[in-house]
């Protein structure tokens, strides 16, 4: 592993911390319950973090600041998958094909931010460390 990039090759116990932005209400019951896979989204169902605090601040997207709250995680990510163009064949079949994380990275086209995004497909690779205050951000693209 070198910067910012993850190895996708060999060593599956690799740990970091990611952030996960949502509404205090959902905070509360992530805290009570841990993590749920979402439906669906841009790499399919899964938990969506980052290892980016500014990426996470921003959401939920049609939120007032102030009302949004960050969830500090720490994330075995197991086997990572970089889906690192649109319309990637395994954008929303990674798990599928044996992977435990989909990495987008930054400044890949995938999203308007340039700011890297993670989908997790079990939640029990989730370890809830603190909830945590936004970081304030200076544009408006996710």
């Amino acid at each position: 592993l070198s910067g910012n990039n993850f190895s996708v090759f060999g060593n599956y116990d690799k740990t970091y911390v990611m952030y996960h932005g949502t509404t205090s209400s959902s905070a509360q019951s992530i805290l009570k319950s841990g993590f749920k896979q979402s439906s669906g989204g841009m790499l399919g169902r899964g938990v969506y973090l980052s290892r980016d605090l500014e990426k996470a601040s921003r959401y939920p997207i049609d939120l007032d600041e102030h009302l949004r709250v960050v969830i500090k995680v720490k994330v075995r990510v197991g086997k990572v998958k970089a889906i690192d163009c649109q319309n990637h064949p395994l954008q929303k079949t990674w798990h599928d094909k044996g992977y435990d994380t989909a990495w987008v990275p930054p400044n890949c086209g995938m999203v308007k931010s340039g700011l890297e995004e993670n989908c997790v497909w079990d939640p029990e690779r989730i370890k809830i460390i603190d909830t945590i205050k936004p970081k304030p951000f200076s544009s408006p693209a996710t």
